[in-house]
């Protein structure tokens, strides 16, 4: 039976974890343990070079430790009489110095010495060392293995109350030949053994530490396509608590788009049925018209007929039309695409050629007050704002009335610092908004009671979406004679 996929994932995400730990630990742990070798090493050169340099120092007493005695052995006993220790050998005894003394008793079986005459005939001393010349007077240090044990030895030509005999000092102590052995116990065993224990402890550590960012991912996994509800941040760890505010900002985009999607299906279905309901009406009433009649007659219609038709016809249009808009300004509030330079002058300039039938029809006096103003924005999106600004201002200006588009720069002052805003605007002097209306009527579908005019209730809305999706409000205000409305929208400036 294979195992649960998502049991794989998990042991899958532990181990990939502990190999990079375990990885980087027996790095660090190699780091170590050379650093420790190479120290540990130079340590036993420095030890070996101090050990040489006591054998050097203590040559010299040795070589003072050489009492001339008389051949018969009651003189040597009468020579030593009273001696700590008395070493006799042919016409000599070896009066042994303190620190000589001091030096052979520390490592018994260890140190050694030995005494022998000018052409390397053996006198006292250990026999097992070996024949050393030494041409000159300067002492010479060299190694000699002995049973198993390699030793330190220096030998030197003196001048005694004997004549010139050569004398040795040996040392099987010599810390080099046990610096590998103590590399061993001191330094790669205990980071083996700390290795070891790390291993056993990063397993563990890491499993338990990594259950909370399981259970997330099973959280996760276990949800509804639909469930869009914000992660609990409880027991989270602090390291992986950015991460959860990330994905449930991100859920909460989702979401706002789901929602915002599901809305403009449900308002289009809802406000497309009126109008396309008049049409069927209207084709059914020809319908019903053309019962018994043969398929080469024809029916007659009045011109008010006409007019409904086209007028349904063009509702619907617009309406279509509005709804896609408004869904594109959905689409970039939640996407955030990229912005680019806009030009508001041209812009303006381009909206009053739209319009200038409309409200030439209406006898309204469309007019232009622009100076040069630039911002960054989605250029097809701050037409349609535009757009639809003025589209309301030409169906509720009164016939004879006023319009004026208007766009510019002025300086503002925001707490210390001193910038520009570029802003565009649309007046009228129709019937206006009253203040507690203002936020209403940016709502979808919606309608100031008593209004006459005919219209879908989308234009402010669409021109709010927009407006948000640019990060800037809609500001309302009265026409500057009174009544009317006048709707502004003020932007960051982008200097030429």
């Amino acid at each position: 039976m294979s195992p649960h996929p998502k049991s794989t994932a998990s042991r899958g995400m532990i181990w990939g974890l502990q190999r990079r730990l375990l990885v980087m630990l027996l790095f660090t742990l190699s780091v170590i343990g050379t650093v420790s070798v190479l120290v540990h090493y130079q340590t036993a050169g420095t030890a070996a070079l101090q050990q040489d340099q006591r054998l050097h120092k203590l040559v010299p007493l040795l070589a003072d430790s050489i009492v001339v005695t008389s051949v018969t052995e009651g003189d040597a006993g009468r020579a030593i009489a009273g001696l700590s220790e008395a070493i006799e050998g042919p016409g000599m005894a070896m009066l042994l110095a303190p620190p000589v003394e001091e030096f052979l008793s520390e490592w018994p079986g260890l140190r050694a010495f030995g005494v022998f005459d000018a052409r390397g005939g053996h006198i006292m001393g250990e026999r097992w060392l070996p024949t050393v010349l030494p041409a000159t007077q300067d002492a010479e240090f060299f190694n000699v293995v002995e049973a198993g044990t390699t030793y330190r030895v220096v030998a030197q030509r003196v001048t005694t109350d004997m004549g010139e005999l050569i004398v040795m000092l040996a040392d099987g102590s010599d810390v080099r030949q046990h610096w590998l052995g103590n590399v061993l116990l001191r330094v790669l065993f205990p980071n083996l053994m700390l290795f070891a224990v790390a291993a056993a402890v990063v397993t563990w550590g890491v499993a338990r530490t990594l259950r909370p960012l399981i259970d997330l991912k099973d959280a996760v996994e276990n949800r509804s396509p639909r469930d869009l509800s914000p992660l609990s941040t409880d027991k989270i760890p602090g390291e992986v608590l950015p991460l959860v505010v990330s994905l449930n900002r991100l859920f909460k985009l989702v979401n706002a788009q789901s929602e915002a999607q599901r809305r403009f299906v449900a308002d289009a279905a809802h406000q497309l049925r009126t109008p396309l309901a008049g049409l069927q009406a209207q084709v059914e009433a020809w319908a019903q018209a053309t019962r018994g009649m043969g398929g080469d007659e024809s029916i007659g219609l009045r011109v008010d007929q006409v007019r409904r038709l086209r007028d349904a016809t063009r509702r619907t249009s617009q309406l279509a039309s509005q709804l896609l808009a408004l869904s594109r300004a959905d689409a970039v509030s939640a996407d955030a695409q990229p912005m680019h330079r806009v030009d508001l002058m041209e812009l303006c300039e381009n909206m009053l050629s739209l319009y200038l039938d409309a409200a030439g029809r209406k006898h309204i006096d469309l007019g232009l007050e622009v100076q040069p103003a630039q911002t960054l924005g989605h250029a097809w999106l701050l037409r349609e704002l535009l757009l639809n600004l003025v589209d309301n201002a030409v169906k509720y200006t009164p016939v004879g009335g006023r319009i004026t588009v208007r766009c510019g720069e002025e300086p503002v002052t925001i707490g210390e610092i001193d910038t520009v805003r570029a802003w565009m605007e649309v007046e009228d002097d129709g019937p206006g908004i009253p203040a507690h209306e203002h936020e209403r009527v940016l709502q979808r579908f919606y309608r100031v009671p008593g209004t006459t005019v005919e219209g879908n209730g989308l234009g402010l809305a669409i021109a709010n979406e927009i407006a948000r999706a640019h990060r800037v409000p809609l500001q309302f205000d009265t026409g500057a004679h009174g009544p009317g409305l006048r709707v502004r929208v003020t932007f960051e400036a982008v200097t030429y």
